[in-house]
């Protein structure tokens, strides 16, 4: 029997015959159905997968079918022109802080000669404000008092000095109701020395004497004057007697001349002794005693003036370990190193004064492109604030610490030193044209110089949109609908990556030309 299935024939020629052959059944039958029916699933199966590959081969989406018909990629990077105002910046960090700092290491000591100072009150804390004539520390049972003033304090003021230093202290006394009117701007006289007396006794405290042993100095000097004084009125007691005794002797004179004794010779009075007559004797007598009272007189002279030397340097005096200039006040008390009955071997305490600045440090290629007057940008990346500001001063040379007119403080009797100065960089100062936020201080922030700026908008591209021609002309490559040309320019003014360019009479650059900056990667 023949049976034929699908596409193909198979043949059945009846049960199997022979030796060994299994004897016909039912299980036989209904494995070959099974069989003819998995054959037939199969070949369906593979008939739905060769239809949906040929159909999606042929079918597109909207969007494969847009994709497909651009043109191929750009094998070159390009950038935009631009017209814009082209600035050459300088961007460097800065830490914002008081335009004065001040480390207050006294170096003197109120104790016996010899003796370790040591801290006997630190009446301020961290954060406290400071008030103009406090006294911010005591050292051996000398205060240390905070004055207005900018010129550091070098020297011990005393009785009789004179320079801008005197008149500081005059004016920061009279601000303070001390005036010294009495004496010249400048001057440290007597009405200084009062004014110094009178400031330091309100605060509880003596002022110390110039001079130890100034009070019997100026007895001695006074006992001179005095031993002076009387010389005069006994020289001049002698010449006024002298001249009673000249003026009697031309009387007897002027009375024997009147009634001459019989005998004598004419023209010679009666009576005449032999050698030097009485009025001669009396005028030689006038004339030694209205030298000696001149001579008094000089003398005297001389010893008033060594006595008012002697008073005026021997009156009270202000000495630089008690003396603390600063800028503005209220100052701030940035940190205290010290502590009661603590010995001072170095910075007690750290004083701030002024409105907030920012100060940095320029490394050498950039010192040359910064200068004071130009415009800085403060950014503070922590809170976000921004602010203008303008460089007030660059150093000349690195690591000299805060520059010219940067408000330095100066630390009482142990010189004049700025904290964090980097010693490698060119310092310099940068003033906001408004007040900083107080938060800021301490803050680390960013500062973008802005060295130099073109006079308008210019045209401006990156400069590696920038090439030479084999004949040296400078031009830049335009892309455009897939093409390129080549535009001769002049090249200007160059910064932050980009530079300024003009292009020549007859070519065509505008802004949002798209110019070749460089190859695509892999497409060489």
């Amino acid at each position: 029997m023949s049976i034929v299935e699908g596409s193909g024939a198979a043949q059945d020629d009846g049960p199997a015959t022979g030796p060994g052959a299994p004897p016909p059944g039912p299980g036989g039958s209904v494995l070959r159905r099974r069989g003819r029916l998995l054959l037939a699933v199969t070949l369906v199966a593979a008939a739905v997968s060769g239809a949906g590959l040929a159909a999606s081969l042929v079918i597109r989406s909207p969007a494969q079918a847009a994709a497909e018909s651009e043109p191929p990629p750009p094998d070159v990077l390009t950038a935009a022109v631009e017209q814009r105002v082209l600035t050459d910046s300088v961007v460097l960090r800065g830490q914002v802080g008081a335009g004065q700092t001040v480390e207050v290491a006294p170096a003197g000591s109120g104790g016996p000669a010899g003796a370790k100072p040591v801290v006997t009150k630190l009446p301020v804390r961290t954060g406290d404000q400071v008030a103009a004539g406090q006294s911010v520390l005591e050292v051996s049972g000398r205060p240390v008092f905070a004055l207005r003033g900018g010129l550091p304090v070098y020297r011990d003021l005393r009785p009789g000095a004179t320079g801008q230093d005197v008149e500081q202290l005059q004016q920061a006394l009279k601000e303070l109701g001390f005036g010294s009117d009495g004496d010249p701007a400048g001057r440290y006289g007597a009405a200084t020395g009062a004014a110094v007396t009178a400031f330091y006794a309100a605060r509880g405290y003596d002022p110390r004497p110039a001079s130890p042993d100034g009070d019997a100095q100026v007895s001695a000097a006074q006992d001179a004057v005095t031993g002076g004084e009387r010389a005069l009125a006994d020289g001049r007691d002698a010449l006024k007697a002298a001249q009673k005794r000249l003026d009697d002797a031309l009387a007897a004179e002027r009375a024997r001349s009147a009634a001459p004794t019989p005998g004598a010779p004419a023209g010679e009075p009666a009576g005449a002794p032999v050698g030097e007559s009485p009025v001669d004797a009396a005028r030689t007598a006038v004339e030694t005693a209205r030298k000696q009272v001149t001579r008094a007189g000089e003398d005297l002279t001389g010893l008033r003036k060594k006595a008012a030397d002697v008073r005026a340097t021997v009156g009270p005096m202000v000495p630089a370990a008690e003396l603390l200039f600063l800028t503005g006040f209220p100052a701030r008390v940035d940190g205290v190193a010290g502590r009661v009955g603590g010995e001072v071997t170095g910075t007690v305490l750290t004083v701030s004064a002024g409105a907030l600045v920012v100060k940095g440090s320029l490394t050498a290629p950039d010192k040359g492109l910064v200068r004071p007057g130009q415009q800085v940008e403060i950014l503070s990346e922590v809170t976000g604030t921004t602010a203008t500001a303008t460089v007030t001063a660059v150093a000349d040379t690195p690591g000299e610490g805060p520059p010219s007119g940067s408000g330095t403080g100066t630390a009482p009797g142990g010189g004049a030193r700025q904290p964090g100065t980097d010693r490698t960089g060119y310092p310099l100062v940068v003033e906001p044209d408004a007040p900083l936020d107080p938060r800021l201080a301490g803050q680390d922030v960013r500062l973008t110089v802005r060295a130099a700026s073109s006079a308008g908008p210019v045209l401006v591209v990156p400069l590696s949109a920038v090439s030479a021609t084999a004949d040296g002309r400078t031009v830049v490559t335009v892309y455009e609908g897939g093409g390129r040309r080549r535009v001769e320019v002049t090249p200007g003014m160059v910064g932050g990556g980009s530079t300024e360019v003009r292009p020549l009479a007859g070519g065509a650059l505008g802004p949002g030309d798209q110019v070749i900056v460089g190859v695509r990667a892999g497409t060489r």
